[in-house]
């Protein structure tokens, strides 16, 4: 199965459904099931962040307890589009889609960047220790 590694706090906002898309620089072509890895990597200013300690706590994780080195979730990447216009609050997606809010804020919407878009997000019931990688990557379930 194909795997993507997200830094935290966003693999669990993005697992949680805080955020409907995972923002990239880049494109990918492929389309179907996808996990979500966590890297080891933390982002600690934004884990800091007041908004981001709320949106986290919601769902009974903060800084300390997010998991991190483990695949915690599977979905289906279903499109991966190009923001295509940024106006400080939303963005336009190649398709049309305006992206607001939370999923706008939340994300890095920059003209030319990519929103990849999942469907039937799982959590798993027991996570998965991986060593993540750059790009997508294989693992054998």
């Amino acid at each position: 199965m194909k795997v993507l590694s997200m830094i935290q706090p966003w693999a669990s906002l993005f697992v949680l459904g805080e955020v409907k898309y995972e923002t990239r620089s880049w494109k990918t072509n492929y389309r179907g099931p996808l996990a979500i890895h966590t890297s080891k990597k933390m982002d600690k200013e934004v884990c800091s962040n007041e908004a981001i300690q709320l949106l986290l706590g919601k769902h009974g994780y903060t800084k300390e307890n997010l998991p991190t080195g483990l695949i915690i979730a599977v979905c289906k990447l279903e499109n991966c589009l190009k923001v295509t216009e940024n106006k400080e609050t939303w963005a336009m997606l190649e398709d049309g889609q305006i992206v607001s809010g939370n999923d706008y804020f939340l994300g890095d919407f920059k003209v030319g960047n990519y929103a990849w878009e999942v469907l039937d997000m799982k959590i798993l019931d027991k996570f998965i220790p991986a060593k993540g990688k750059l790009g997508l990557w294989e693992y054998d379930f």
